[in-house]
């Protein structure tokens, strides 16, 4: 209730006044295609258009905790402030003339225009609470309801056009800015920033020299190219991820799925890693087996003959063929080596699906690096072999496409160190 006392004025407060702004200054344009006059009229699409109101207050009554009450106020208190800053800094103006509407229809119109104005276009703030809202309600209704309330809110999404409140423009940008503010505050997953190391730092300059370039093209185009900024701000996070805050970019979840957000921002990254995986591993075998039960390999894309997985991705969602095994993930990075609290936590549950299945398969992307780093360490430790350097030369015996630098043996000895 405290939250929804401070959020309700803020809203109405910043919104209000912004839009008054922006009314006051001159030469205020609009940014229109031409089919968009082709967009139907439709009164009573009202309805679902105001019921955001009602939703909006009734998000913060379902959070099961504290922390997901509060880092929901605090999506909601950012897409405010984002949007509100968005209005000021590129003002817009909605260009449609709305018919006059008569009956209850109507009367919400006219409701509407008391405190509205055809300003504040975009980002759509609609659109954004829209999807921060579903987000919410998402995870707390099942079955049929689940799909009836995401029909709901697509007809929520689909009424800011149809009520001729914004242009198109607002709703793609709406969309991105609330993807953006549910991505900066995660739900379930933390920010945590670590030192980089040299390699670490590499990476990231050529990530973000990658982000800057096609953000740049994307914004000197004409029309379309803007489309391009998608693929630079998902460059740009994983940008971040290589300047020290490693797999939480991903914003993997202990069920091996990616969180919403991070599914839609980091799809062109995603889309470019999954090609590459197919490219490298489709003439090769999915898994192959190393000692006792463990098996090495690739991203599942077949059924699997092993009783559990241990996945050790951070990119990519659990696989589908995975879904009715036992199943543990352990995101690393992909091209660093990991700390030796990250290895000893994916040996850990190495040890552990072992133990309580018997068979196993410890996959990354390609079945080359970060699981056969992983195989190895849990060689090590078993006694199957004395020496980091034995220890990869049976892994490449057995996948021979296995790749284990310089780096990868130097955190095996110091790891064999530390449990001796």
């Amino acid at each position: 209730m405290l939250w929804l006392l401070l959020l309700a004025p803020l809203f109405f407060i910043s919104y209000g006044q912004t839009n008054q702004f922006t009314a006051s200054r001159s030469g205020v344009s609009s940014v229109v295609y031409g089919w968009e006059h082709h967009i139907p009229f439709l009164p009573w699409t009202i309805v679902p258009y105001w019921s955001i109101d009602l939703l909006y207050g009734l998000s913060l009554f379902i959070c099961t905790s504290l922390r997901e009450q509060t880092r929901h106020a605090l999506r909601l208190i950012m897409a405010s402030l984002v949007a509100c800053l968005g209005f000021l800094l590129f003002p817009l103006k909605f260009s449609f003339i709305r018919p006059v509407t008569d009956g209850p229809f109507g009367w919400l119109f006219q409701q509407l225009e008391l405190f509205d104005l055809p300003y504040n276009q975009a980002p759509s703030l609609h659109i954004m609470l829209a999807w921060l809202l579903w987000l919410r309600f998402w995870p707390h209704c099942q079955g049929i309801l689940r799909w009836l309330m995401t029909g709901w809110f697509a007809l929520i999404a689909v009424s800011v056009l149809t009520t001729w409140q914004h242009h198109v423009i607002d709703i793609a940008t709406g969309l991105a800015a609330g993807v953006i503010v549910s991505y900066l505050i995660p739900i379930k997953s933390h920010w945590c920033w670590q030192r980089p190391s040299r390699s670490s730092l590499k990476l990231a300059l050529w990530y973000g020299s990658a982000a800057l370039l096609v953000g740049g093209l994307g914004l000197g185009l004409q029309g379309g190219g803007y489309v391009l900024v998608w693929p630079a701000l998902s460059l740009l996070a994983v940008t971040a991820g290589y300047c020290g805050w490693g797999i939480g970019v991903f914003q993997k979840e202990a069920d091996g799925r990616l969180s919403p957000s991070a599914r839609l921002l980091l799809w062109p990254y995603r889309l470019g890693a999954w090609l590459s995986m197919y490219a490298f591993t489709r003439p090769l075998p999915q898994a192959v087996p190393v000692a006792d039960g463990v098996f090495i390999g690739s991203y599942p894309r077949t059924q699997l003959l092993q009783a559990s997985t241990l996945d050790v991705t951070a990119e990519f969602s659990r696989s589908d063929y995975s879904r009715n095994k036992p199943y543990i993930c352990c995101p690393l990075m992909d091209l660093m080596v990991p700390n030796q609290q990250q290895l000893a936590l994916a040996v850990t549950k190495l040890n552990q699906l072992h133990q309580q299945h018997g068979t196993v398969l410890v996959h990354c992307a390609l079945g080359m690096s970060r699981s056969a780093l992983v195989i190895a360490a849990w060689l090590l430790d078993q006694g199957r072999v004395a020496t980091p350097q034995a220890a990869a030369e049976l892994l490449r015996q057995v996948r021979p496409q296995v790749v284990l630098q310089p780096q990868h043996l130097q955190v095996l000895a110091q790891r064999r160190k530390i449990t001796c």
